[in-house]
C-alpha cells in the first residue's frame, strides 16, 4: 500500500525532469536577451542628422524623404557606430554662424550643412580623412536633403545609400566591422569647423542618384538576434502557462 506521502514523492519525482527543462528554456532566453544587444554588428557609414535647438538628432527619414525648411541645418558623420554608440558631428554649428554671410534668393532657401568625415580611426585603413567643413547650400524651395548634401561634392551612392561625400571615402559603402579598434570606440572630441564665406548658390532640386535611409545599414545586423530572443522567451512563457495547466489539472484530479 502505497501512502500519500510516498505518491507525493514520486509525482514530484516524475515532475523534476520537466522543472529542470523549463528552467534551462528561461535562462535560454534571458541568455539570448542579454547576450543579443551586447553583440550588435558595428558599420562603417555616413550618418544623417538635423539639428534640433542646440544639438542634433537622428534624422527620421532619408535625404531624399526629408524636405528641410529654410533656416535649418543639416549634419553628416562618417563613422564606426551600432545601435550603442551613435556618432554624431563633433560640432555644432547655428544657421546664422553658417549661412548668416549668404544673402537669401528669391525663389530658393538657405539651409546649413555640416560634413564631418570622421577620425583617422573610423576610416578603414587608417588613413587622415579630409577636414570636416560647413557651408551654406542655396537650393530650391522644394529641394531635399539630398540636393542640399550635393552642395558639398560629389555624392556616391550604392543601393539607395550614401557612400561617399566629396570622394571619401573612395570605395565601400556601409560595410560591417568584426572587430572596432579600442580608437574607434574611443569617445569623440570636439573639434572646430570655421564658418564659411559667401556660399555660391547650387542649381540642383534633385540629386542625381538617389539617397535613401542611411539608418538601414546600421541596424539591419542586429534585427535577427533580438526577434529570435524574444521569440525564445515566447515559447518559454507558453511552456510555462502549459506546465500550470498540467500541474492544475493533475492537482484536481488527485484532489477529487
Amino acid at each position: 500500500m502505497v501512502s500519500d506521502r510516498e505518491e507525493e514523492t514520486v509525482s514530484l519525482v516524475r515532475r523534476a525532469p520537466l522543472r529542470f527543462v523549463l528552467a534551462a528554456l528561461v535562462a535560454a532566453a534571458l541568455s539570448a536577451l542579454t547576450v543579443g544587444p551586447a553583440q550588435a554588428a558595428a558599420y562603417r557609414y555616413w550618418g544623417f542628422y538635423q539639428l534640433t535647438g542646440s544639438s542634433w538628432a537622428f534624422a527620421q527619414k532619408g535625404p531624399d524623404q526629408t524636405m528641410p525648411k529654410d533656416g535649418s541645418v543639416d549634419g553628416w558623420r562618417f563613422a564606426v557606430a551600432d545601435e550603442a554608440s551613435t556618432r554624431y558631428p563633433r560640432a555644432v554649428l547655428t544657421f546664422d554662424q553658417v549661412c548668416g554671410s549668404t544673402p537669401a534668393e528669391s525663389g530658393k532657401k538657405r539651409v546649413g550643412l555640416v560634413v564631418d568625415f570622421g577620425r583617422p580611426a573610423d576610416s578603414a585603413d587608417g588613413a587622415t580623412p579630409p577636414a570636416p567643413k560647413a557651408l551654406c547650400a542655396v537650393v530650391a524651395s522644394d529641394a531635399t536633403s539630398a540636393a542640399v548634401l550635393a552642395a558639398a561634392g560629389d555624392v556616391r551612392t550604392e543601393k539607395g545609400l550614401v557612400c561617399g561625400v566629396a570622394g571619401y571615402p573612395t570605395s565601400d559603402c556601409g560595410g560591417a566591422v568584426k572587430e572596432v579598434s579600442p580608437e574607434a570606440k574611443a569617445a569623440d572630441q570636439p573639434v572646430t569647423i570655421a564658418a564659411p564665406a559667401a556660399t555660391p548658390s547650387s542649381s540642383a532640386t534633385s540629386p542625381s542618384a538617389s539617397a535613401t535611409d542611411v539608418a538601414a545599414a546600421p541596424t539591419s545586423g542586429t534585427s535577427g538576434g533580438t526577434v529570435a530572443a524574444y521569440v525564445i522567451a515566447g515559447l518559454v512563457l507558453l511552456a510555462l502557462i502549459a506546465y500550470l495547466l498540467v500541474r492544475s489539472r493533475s492537482r484536481a484530479r488527485r484532489d477529487g
